[in-house]
């Protein structure tokens, strides 16, 4: 057996622990998973506007993937409650009766294990196929989910796609989780990005790992950090809190003393870089004369274009 079909064994039987022990749910009930009021749902959606607006082009593009294929998709709260949707009309009757629709719960506390609530409380990718389910109304579903976290690495959301179909095979429930795991993570790079608007956004961490994104200002402090990132870099809110020179924590073996002229002569490059070497333009950028430049950069031996 390999490392990921025994902890998605164990996650399973750890959830349906829960399910029965701590939530002391009955499998065999019949009734329909609670649905949020009007007022409530609006509340749920209004808590998560910014990262509902950063999905909105994800979930239709998820959609465009696997909508034909008799599945929906579904966004939802940390809560397990779905505050989005998208679904073809023909299977609408479908899913609105087994409750795949927003502002039904469903949180493992409520619903025993299921893919949402199960994924949330795993905080984990996964999906629960059929029988896998806790309660027994619910064993036609395959949900496939992951976890979704804002920009200061808390989880927020889940990512969605369910079907009932019986004949959904294993190779596609694969294709579904790699859709769904690639999703997430571009909703919560869109999200990022918008949460530091003023900031450049670097690449960090482990690709092979999905790495992650960190937020750098003007002065090349960090200021920002998705859940990966600070997973690779031990980052912490408090660490945040302090100054922290991106150089340092991308390269931290490096000797980089604190030499003033270092520091003004990469100043000065990236001016002329940035004015793809007009020195005129440069000293503008730079708040001095022209002549002013000129010495500086005669004075750190710097060769300027003609």
């Amino acid at each position: 057996m390999s490392d990921r079909s025994a902890a998605a064994r164990s996650a399973l039987a750890a959830s349906w622990v829960r399910s029965s022990t701590w939530y002391g749910l009955d499998p065999e009930n019949t009734g329909a998973p609670r649905t949020l009021g009007a007022n409530e749902l609006r509340q749920a959606r209004e808590r998560i506007e910014p990262l509902l607006h950063a999905a909105q082009a994800n979930l239709d593009r998820l959609f465009l993937a696997v909508g034909s294929t008799g599945c929906c998709v579904l966004f939802t709260d940390h809560h397990g409650v779905p505050v989005d949707r998208r679904g073809v009309d023909s299977d609408d009757d479908t899913f609105h009766r087994w409750g795949l629709w927003t502002g039904s719960v469903w949180s493992e506390e409520a619903e025993g294990t299921n893919g949402i609530g199960t994924c949330l409380a795993e905080e984990r990718p996964l999906t629960i196929h059929r029988d896998q389910h806790f309660h027994a109304r619910n064993t036609a579903l395959s949900c496939t989910v992951a976890p979704i976290y804002d920009h200061q690495g808390r989880l927020a959301a889940a990512l969605d796609v369910s079907s009932c179909r019986a004949d959904l095979t294993e190779g596609f429930v694969g294709l579904i989780a790699a859709a769904v795991a690639d999703a997430a993570r571009r909703i919560e790079a869109e999200n990022f990005r918008r949460a530091f608007p003023k900031a450049r956004v670097l690449f960090a961490g482990d690709p092979e790992r999905g790495g992650g994104l960190l937020a750098v200002d003007r002065d090349d402090l960090v200021v920002g950090a998705t859940r990966a990132a600070r997973l690779a870099y031990g980052l912490t809110d408090a660490r945040l809190a302090q100054p922290l020179p991106a150089d340092t924590l991308l390269f931290p073996d490096e000797d980089r003393g604190e030499d003033l002229g270092e520091l003004e002569r990469s100043g000065l490059q990236r001016a002329l870089a940035r004015t793809s070497g007009n020195v005129s333009a440069a000293a503008k950028a730079l708040g001095i004369s022209r002549a002013t430049l000129h010495r500086k950069l005669a004075r750190l031996g710097l060769h300027r274009r003609a």
